[in-house]
Formats: structure tokens, sequence, C-alpha cells
């Protein structure tokens, strides 16, 4: 009789996708994003089909702009039968940095399409005064 291990056959076929689950997870359940900047603005936008806006909190501290929210499920099971269902539900949050040049308390945010834009305008350059250095004479 031959023995098969637990590193061939079936098994491995099994389990095989849920190998590095956890590291994954993060990936699974934050919305995607991307990030941008032009001469004036910042742009972050974040991809959130099917999720209402009042399920959306916005909000910057500390030069932090974070991002949450749920996307609910009202489903009805009733008499169907489910084969397999790719739909993420529940909640989320993501955090994006500002650099320094951001200004937070100018941030604007629109929602269309199931996409959410974020806007953050930079900061006026401050022009540094000069500074006139006396020359000393030994």
């Amino acid at each position: 009789m031959v023995e098969k291990s637990h590193t061939s056959g079936f098994w491995p076929s099994l389990y095989e996708p849920f190998r590095g689950l956890g590291e994954r997870m993060t990936d699974w359940v934050a919305p995607a994003s991307e990030a941008s900047g032009k001469d004036n603005a910042y742009k972050i936008s974040v991809e959130l089909p099917g999720v209402a806006e009042k399920d959306i909190e916005l909000g910057v501290e500390d030069g932090v702009v974070t991002l949450s929210g749920e996307k609910r499920t009202e489903r009805e099971d009733k008499g169907e039968t489910w084969f397999f269902s790719e739909r993420q539900y529940g909640s989320f949050s993501r955090s994006f940095r500002l650099p320094p040049d951001a200004d937070a308390k100018g941030l604007d945010a629109h929602l269309k399409d199931g996409v959410l834009t974020i806007t953050v305008p930079k900061k006026a350059p401050t022009p540094s005064p000069a500074n006139k250095v006396k020359i000393r004479t030994s």
C-alpha cells in the first residue's frame, strides 16, 4: 500500500487557496486605491462600488487622511441555491499620510460611479525671507 503525504495529491489542491491567507487578508478587505499629484493638488481615488454615501466616513488628523465605512448586504436566500459568490461585504478602513506641503484644511471629496475622489490642495510655497549677514572685520 502506498500512502500519500500531505504535500501531494488531492489535499494540497484543496488547501492551496488558503495558503498565505493572513498576508492577503488586508488586500481582500481594503478597497483598491491610487494616489497622484499635480502642480497644485494631490488626488486619492478609492474604488467603493456598492457602498452608500451614508456608510462612508472621511476624516483627517495629524496629516493622515482616514477613510472607513461598510459595504452592506441585503441578500435574501429564500428559494435560491448559491453556487458561488465573489462579492465582498463588511467594514473597511484605509489611511493615507499626506506630504508636508498638503493643505489638509482644504480637503474635498466627491463620490461618483462607485469611485471616491479625494482632492487635497498643496500649500502655496512661502518664500523664505532674505537674511542679510553682517561681515565682521578682525
